[in-house]
């Protein structure tokens, strides 16, 4: 797990391409210090393994469903990336969980100077939108951030001076790629209560009862969902 909270600006030092994956060679001087091989870092959002260390690199596979569901195929030789380690169980938590488990990719839209700060405007598909909340968190990047702003095309986050000399984010321009991670509790809560359009969850420990009033508030009258805040409250989930 990790926190959005980035530790240091890295560089990719080589990529080698296969047909569908890649093994990148990544310099970071600090997430390698305490780094063994086989410990998550996060570069660009995304949980890769570390299968070598040697000073201050380190190298790691890239599987061909996370080439397919992020940015960092567009990677190359000179690419700046953001790293983050895995958080130590004793770590405090300044942002907030993120897993490195991509959702997708966004596009820049425009970058905006507003005092000491810029707003970046990002256009991402429906089904990461669907997530995002006003004042909720994302992971941009594998940057902790909070939206400002959230409509059904787009969503503003806005940068403030640490956070732009501490990351990427504004090293980029409109066009550009971003790596998105949706704040997991309310995907959780979606499965959890079977609102997805796929089939209703199945909880260990439900009891056969609560899961029964799921499934009928889930089907109320005219098809629309009757839970609401009194059926969260009755049922254990608040």
């Amino acid at each position: 797990m990790f926190t959005g909270i980035i530790e240091e600006i890295g560089e990719i030092k080589s990529v080698k391409k296969g047909a569908k994956s890649a093994t990148l060679t990544i310099q970071g001087s600090v997430v390698t210090k305490d780094s063994n091989i086989g410990d998550s870092i996060a570069v660009n959002g995304v949980c890769l393994t570390a299968t070598t260390i040697s000073g201050n690199t380190f190298t790691a596979d890239v599987m061909a469903e996370t080439m397919r569901r992020s940015s960092l195929g567009e990677l190359s030789t000179g690419s700046k990336v953001n790293l983050e380690r895995a958080m130590a169980a004793n770590g405090r938590f300044g942002g907030h969980i993120v897993s490195g488990h991509i959702d997708g990719c966004g596009t820049i839209r425009s970058f905006v100077r507003e005092d000491n700060a810029v707003w970046v405007t990002i256009d991402a598909p429906s089904a990461i939108l669907k997530y995002i909340i006003e004042k909720g968190s994302i992971a941009i990047d594998g940057i902790s951030l909070t939206v400002a702003y959230v409509d059904e095309a787009c969503f503003k986050v806005s940068i403030i001076p640490h956070t732009a000399g501490e990351t990427t984010l504004l090293m980029k321009k409109p066009g550009d790629t971003v790596n998105l991670e949706n704040d997991v509790i309310g995907k959780y809560v979606e499965k959890l209560l079977g609102l997805s359009s796929g089939s209703p969850a199945t909880v260990a420990g439900a009891s056969e009862t609560s899961l029964s009033h799921t499934r009928n508030a889930r089907h109320g009258q005219a098809g629309k969902s009757n839970i609401d805040a009194d059926f969260l409250m009755k049922n254990g989930f608040m």
